[in-house]
């Protein structure tokens, strides 16, 4: 087993301690090295973010494409690194077991794995199935030589009917499995955080990304939070910037926006620190 690995899973682990951290979502080796130069302590990828830097909508990558995507991103960085795997690219509990299985082996920290079908006519798998799913990731994970942090989303939120409590039965159930990290996207409200994070022991992850939805560190934290990821926050920023940029040049004919932007020599500078 490689020494620089386990020591980066170590580290993932017991950063699930607390205090609650900031892990964000780079994209490319060039973003996941200004991130890591820029003091965060972990790196996650964003299924969408990745599928968008290739011109893909979220949930068009193969699994291998997704697993060699974060396997990059690891090996740039002495960060550990967690991968966005969506539903483990496979509806039955053995797909979502090889997926934690290739992930742990690629040297990742974690992997992310979702109860959405992306069938939008059942968005959710069953409960039942949902746990035999998170359980089969979580035997596969236990198998690693090192702590992998299997973390089991409950997507009850995005879809209506939402139901809090339906979602905090799901946590409640793949904590029992086993699963070391629990989250839940779309929660309205600071009192909703607080009521999911005292409903189990596990530590949660909360996704900043969507408006009027994404709260400040500081209400995270005294909510119960022990981990904050960006989704695609930073990569639509970034994007933000470039439309901007074009508008302006097809809009107004000016260049004023060059005014704003960093130099590529401080660009490269933050990526080799």
């Amino acid at each position: 087993m490689d020494g620089k690995i386990a020591q980066k899973a170590i580290r993932f682990k017991e950063l699930h301690d607390g205090p609650a951290f900031i892990i964000p979502n780079p994209w490319d080796i060039g973003t996941a090295r200004i991130l890591s130069a820029s003091g965060f302590q972990a790196l996650a990828t964003s299924s969408a973010a990745a599928a968008a830097a290739l011109g893909r909508r979220d949930g068009e990558l193969t699994r291998d494409e997704a697993i060699a995507h974060a396997k990059m991103i690891a090996d740039a960085t002495d960060v550990p690194v967690s991968a966005d795997l969506e539903k483990g690219f496979g509806d039955k509990p053995e797909d979502v077991a090889e997926t934690v299985r290739q992930a742990a082996e690629a040297g990742l920290a974690g992997c992310t794995i979702e109860d959405s079908t992306r069938d939008p006519a059942h968005p959710l798998f069953d409960f039942n199935l949902s746990v035999e799913r998170i359980a089969a990731g979580v035997e596969a994970a236990n198998v690693a030589e090192f702590p992998f942090m299997l973390t089991a989303r409950a997507h009850g939120l995005m879809y209506d009917p939402a139901s809090l409590d339906a979602v905090i039965l799901r946590l409640q159930a793949f904590e029992k499995a086993g699963a070391p990290v629990l989250f839940a996207p779309g929660l309205p409200d600071i009192a909703s955080v607080r009521e999911l994070c005292s409903a189990v022991s596990r530590p949660i992850n909360f996704m900043v990304g969507i408006p009027r939805k994404s709260f400040p560190i500081r209400d995270l934290a005294a909510a119960g939070v022990r981990r904050i990821s960006l989704s695609t926050s930073l990569y639509r920023a970034a994007m933000t910037g470039f439309l901007s940029a074009i508008r302006e040049i097809r809009e107004a004919g000016e260049f004023t926006f060059l005014d704003r932007t960093v130099s590529t020599a401080e660009l490269i500078t933050l990526m080799n620190a």
